[in-house]
């Protein structure tokens, strides 16, 4: 017979064991269930691109001559004849246009006629001196009398040389009335036509002088700085792309145009027979970079320790390590930064606050993609 205490203690045995082995495999799997995984944070970042890359300026212009003149008569008159048209070729002393030169023609004889008249006076003058001469030296007559007869003689001769003078001013007037080259070339635009009235030094004929051509661009000025007298440029053109020639920046204008604010840089071009006046010509030089510094997100600006810094994935191991970066000055595409970073880093653009030393992250290729993309964004 057993007693109830021997009865408790055969049963509590292997409960006990049991209960012992169930606390082992509880204890093993709170084990399991209490062990970290890495974390691995996703992040955006941005690649930084080469600042020092220059961008190439390109300006359409056309091709003129380097002397153009503008032709007018040198007297006002109504146009009866005109010989020329655009695109004629001209040679010096080809005649272009002329007046009506019946006033002028006029105005010859009346100042024949005013030279014949100071011609008669100057012979009575003469006559009256030479008289006054053979009285005085008789003691006929006093000096003064002989003075007076010189001065009139004088005054006379003086009276013929103005009507000398006014004649040939006449004559040349009478020239005037014909508009002829000066130069050999080619009539680019006729501003006056048959039955005008125009006054003088009003553009009638416009004429390409032959020689030196050159093309003459429009450039805003946020690059004008670009050009400069004697920098070396190329220049190419539409209706030859296998035409490409070096030119010379001669001239850049001082002054921004009045309507289009832009400066007009006229650019010399060798002597070449398949350049033509008129056509359209493309100027080519390289700018310098726009800027000195390279540009990220104002998003991917953290400070520590009283230092700005940014959060870089290194490649390799694709892990976040912090670095100290000079911030130069604040852009519409974010901050520039002068010193601390370096073409091809990663830099962190969101997210700052959750980055900690060797922090493991994650860049999705699509995301590099787009972080490239827009690196190049910024650059331009």
């Amino acid at each position: 017979m057993f007693s109830p205490k021997a009865t408790r203690m055969s049963i509590s045995l292997p409960t006990i064991a049991m209960m012992t082995a169930l606390g082992l495999v509880l204890s093993g799997c709170s084990e399991e269930k209490v062990e970290t995984k890495e974390i691995v944070r996703p992040v955006k970042v941005v690649a930084v691109a080469d600042a020092g890359e220059a961008r190439t300026l390109d300006y359409s212009g056309s091709v003129k001559a380097r002397t153009e003149m503008n032709l007018g008569f040198r007297v006002a008159g109504k146009i009866t004849e005109r010989h020329v048209n655009i695109g004629d070729r001209v040679e010096p002393g080809d005649l272009l246009a002329r007046i009506d030169p019946t006033d002028y023609q006029l105005a010859v004889k009346s100042a024949a006629a005013s030279l014949v008249a100071a011609e008669k006076q100057v012979e009575t003058a003469r006559l009256a001196k030479t008289r006054a001469e053979g009285l005085f030296a008789k003691n006929v007559t006093s000096k003064s009398q002989l003075e007076e007869a010189t001065l009139a003689y004088d005054q006379a001769v003086s009276t013929r040389d103005a009507a000398i003078a006014s004649l040939d001013q006449a004559k040349n007037q009478v020239r005037y009335t014909d508009l002829t080259s000066d130069q050999t070339g080619i009539v680019t635009a006729v501003n006056a036509d048959i039955g005008q009235v125009i006054g003088s030094g009003t553009p009638v004929v416009s004429v390409a002088v032959d020689g030196e051509k050159e093309a003459e661009i429009a450039v805003p000025e946020m690059d004008i700085a670009r050009f400069r007298p004697g920098q070396t440029v190329k220049a190419r053109f539409w209706s030859d792309e296998g035409l490409v020639l070096d030119g010379r920046v001669r001239e850049v204008a001082g002054s921004a145009d009045r309507l289009s604010r832009t400066f007009a840089v006229r650019v010399s071009l060798p002597n070449d027979p398949r350049v033509l006046l008129g056509m359209t010509a493309t100027i080519e030089t390289a700018g310098e970079s726009e800027r000195s510094a390279v540009s990220i997100p104002l998003a991917a600006l953290a400070e520590r320790d009283g230092r700005t810094i940014v959060w870089v994935v290194e490649r390799g191991s694709d892990t976040v390590r912090s670095r100290e970066i000079t911030v130069g000055d604040f852009g519409a595409d974010g901050v520039n930064v002068t010193q601390g970073l370096k073409p091809g880093d990663l830099v962190v653009a969101a997210g700052t606050q959750f980055m900690s030393e060797n922090l493991k992250v994650k860049v999705p290729a699509g995301e590099a993609l787009s972080a490239q993309a827009e690196a190049d964004q910024l650059v331009r």
